[in-house]
């Protein structure tokens, strides 16, 4: 069976496909090029045969996403400076009736989540988003990485070790701290106030940029208040010499609050921040322009 006859029932879980596939990725483009890639699996398969067509999709996107993953390793491993995900801009609308679901599902969503995923292998980042994020058992899971359902639960134990120290713990300021405590930075960071930001930074921040090999940007992390201080209020400084005017807008990225920022006619640039009971905890800003023609 082929043709338009299975396109709605394949809208219907286009957002998931795209989740699992941008969670495992985190690459914008390469995500949607996997859903596509997943849709025409869809529009040539026995429709008819398919008794559970979630499932089935589901499996597609993540053999597909694990095989992409696979072949990005090696190009990661010798990206120039810490690698994040590509930034996508998010709301706080959801379609799910569960608050603890949608929080969960937001909170995988994040940049340090994300980032953390890199130490797992891309089978281990598989079972573990299926069954840690989106709910599988143990039995879909093996069914989609080809292994057996304790072989599963042992990959997904061992995963949970390797992140269980680092898994980011959520806190919500509520959005009136939140833009308080961004637009105290901003300020502070525009107008070289030191005492400012430290006013506003977690004693152990840390400051992750990404500009890939092509633009500045800081080659390793920047931990501790005083040395988070002296960063953004150097790069501010630059910024102004070199004359370039930059546009600073609120949003959500990855759901978290931050700023995308305009410069030139494109996007400059976008900056997350975790935020914690003490303040700024981290700051994750990507410059790689090609991380972020999907903003334009």
């Amino acid at each position: 069976m082929s043709g338009t006859d299975g396109g709605a029932e394949f809208e219907e879980h286009r957002h998931h496909l795209f989740g699992v596939a941008y969670r495992m990725l985190g690459r914008v483009a390469e995500a949607e090029d996997i859903v596509q890639e997943a849709w025409l699996r869809w529009d040539a398969a026995d429709r008819a045969a398919i008794e559970r067509p979630r499932a089935w999709l589901t499996t597609v996107v993540s053999r597909l996403a694990i095989d992409r993953l696979r072949s990005a390793q090696e190009r990661r491993e010798t990206y120039v400076g810490p690698w994040l995900p590509e930034p996508i801009l998010t709301t706080t609308t959801t379609t799910t009736t569960d608050p603890a679901a949608h929080a969960e599902l937001a909170d995988s969503l994040s940049i340090a989540f994300l980032t953390m995923l890199e130490r797992l292998d891309p089978v281990e980042r598989a079972a573990f988003l299926l069954r840690e994020v989106f709910g599988h058992d143990y039995d879909e899971v093996a069914a989609t990485i080809d292994r057996s359902a304790v072989n599963c639960r042992q990959i997904v134990h061992r995963a949970r070790a390797r992140l269980g120290p680092d898994r980011p713990v959520r806190f919500n300021p509520g959005p009136e701290e939140e833009r308080r405590l961004l637009d105290s930075f901003l300020m502070a960071a525009v107008t070289g106030d030191l005492d400012g930001l430290h006013a506003v930074l977690a004693e152990d921040v840390v400051a992750w940029s990404d500009g890939g090999a092509a633009q500045h940007a800081a080659r390793r992390p920047i931990v501790g208040r005083r040395r988070v201080a002296l960063f953004a209020k150097g790069v501010a400084s630059k910024r102004e010499q070199m004359h370039t005017e930059l546009r600073m807008e609120h949003c959500r990225i990855n759901g978290s609050p931050g700023f995308i920022a305009y410069g030139d006619g494109e996007v400059f640039m976008t900056m997350a921040f975790d935020i914690g009971p003490d303040g700024i905890r981290a700051v994750h800003s990507v410059l790689n322009r090609e991380k972020l023609a999907h903003l334009l």
